[in-house]
């Protein structure tokens, strides 16, 4: 099959960020298939451009997986800006795009980062007459509602809640990160059989081989990710001031470490220093190929997330599987009974949104010393490699597009292909 990935973020290992989509290409190219991911040429995370000025786009390859850069405007934060940034990539899918294949796709993939790319990657599949298939990774508009405290009457709720029905219904096929969507789409007018569950998993040939935790005096805890409203992070400052107050009574001394950036990072690092924490470091972000050593100085990891309804359809954290591929455990604040940190006894789960609760937790990963934690670490390994190879997970993602292109097939989008072919 010839594939066309549209994802405003996605991104190559010698970036920083996500690189789930390179991973799947990777995979997929290697059982005969040719991938072409269209990504935004402005960096969400680094805020830098790929694109040179003037240029509509930039064709590149990337470790052997092809991307088409579309230009879109800078911007900072979450405002205004990056919604006109948004509807820019939306309007270079449908504008710019189809001038950078060298094939006509036969199944056209648009990912949800933000919806207005998956609706213009939905017309491109129709105009070009290919099957089209959905991969729902954020829930809009439930997102905006549950984490960003946007007001459900706010006008831009109700066309973001128009769009998403749209999508369900018109998908040939549904990719999901979150395993429990399908009720969603079946109250939205969508086909809840033609869903597919494909998460965030790992690709272990980037990952080295496990190695226990150096024995030393300090205790490294290791955040590495985005620094954004969702990840909740200030819960991870409060709790490093609670167990500052009580250094002395801890059997290590505490190294808390932050790894990333996004627009929360500033204030952060500003409040860090106006509670005068002295644990607390904060590293920039690092590309992906460059990750894993870094990983490598940590005895444990912690993730927060925002408490919210959303989790309920599941959680796909890109950060957990990097964590417990490095065969250390993790302490996460998380209200989801699929998470996969309590499936494998892979960590701590505790409370979110509550300090108090994730520096119990702290707590709890020290006095398990270094047996339990190894044991900890073990567990999480050999949960992410049955459950999250990416490799494995590439096999389901192309079962959901032969399936899309089967669709495609009995509805007569291949009739129309064919025309498109032909001019």
């Amino acid at each position: 099959m010839n594939i066309l990935l549209v994802n405003p973020y996605a991104l190559a290992p010698d970036q920083a960020g996500g690189t789930r989509h390179f991973s799947l290409a990777r995979a997929l190219t290697a059982r005969g298939h040719r991938v072409v991911i269209a990504a935004s040429g402005f960096d969400h995370l680094t805020r830098t451009d790929a694109v040179p000025r003037g240029q509509a786009a930039l064709r590149e390859v990337r470790d052997g997986i092809a991307f088409v850069r579309l230009a879109t405007p800078p911007y900072r934060g979450n405002g205004a800006g990056r919604l006109w940034n948004m509807l820019a990539f939306a309007r270079a899918v449908r504008d710019v795009l189809p001038a950078w294949l060298d094939n006509i796709p036969d199944v056209v993939v648009g990912s949800s980062p933000h919806p207005f790319g998956a609706r213009a990657a939905l017309r491109l599949a129709r105009r070009l007459g290919a099957p089209f298939t959905l991969e729902i990774r954020d829930i809009w508009p439930l997102s905006l509602v549950e984490v960003m405290g946007v007001p459900r009457w706010h006008p831009i709720i109700w066309v973001l809640a128009r769009i998403e029905r749209e999508l369900y219904r018109q998908a040939d096929q549904i990719i999901t990160l979150l395993p429990r969507i399908g009720p969603r789409v079946a109250a939205r007018g969508g086909d809840p059989d033609a869903i597919t569950w494909v998460p965030n998993g790992i690709d272990l040939a980037m990952v080295p081989p496990p190695r226990e935790a150096p024995e030393r005096d300090s205790f490294t805890l290791m955040y590495a990710g985005s620094h954004g409203i969702t990840n909740a992070l200030d819960v991870l400052l409060d709790a490093a001031a609670i167990l500052e107050a009580k250094a002395d009574q801890l059997p290590k001394r505490l190294a808390l470490v932050l790894v990333g950036t996004g627009p929360e990072k500033p204030r952060l690092q500003a409040r860090a220093r106006a509670l005068g924490l002295t644990s607390l470091e904060f590293l920039p972000a690092v590309p992906k190929r460059e990750i894993y050593s870094l990983l490598a100085r940590a005895d444990a990891f912690w993730v927060s997330s925002a408490d919210s309804a959303l989790w309920e359809h599941g959680i796909s954290f890109n950060k957990l599987y990097d964590f417990m591929a490095m065969g250390r455990p993790t302490l996460i604040g998380v209200r989801c009974s699929t998470n996969p940190i309590l499936l494998s006894g892979g960590g701590i789960t505790v409370e979110p949104g509550c300090p108090e609760a994730m520096a119990e937790g702290v707590e709890q990963l020290l006095a398990a010393g270094a047996g339990g934690r190894r044991d900890m670490g073990h567990r999480a390994r050999a949960f992410v490699a049955e459950h999250f190879d990416i490799r494995k997970l590439a096999l389901g993602f192309e079962a959901a597009l032969m399936n899309a292109q089967a669709a495609g097939l009995s509805s007569g989008l291949a009739s129309r292909a064919g025309r498109g072919r032909a001019r």
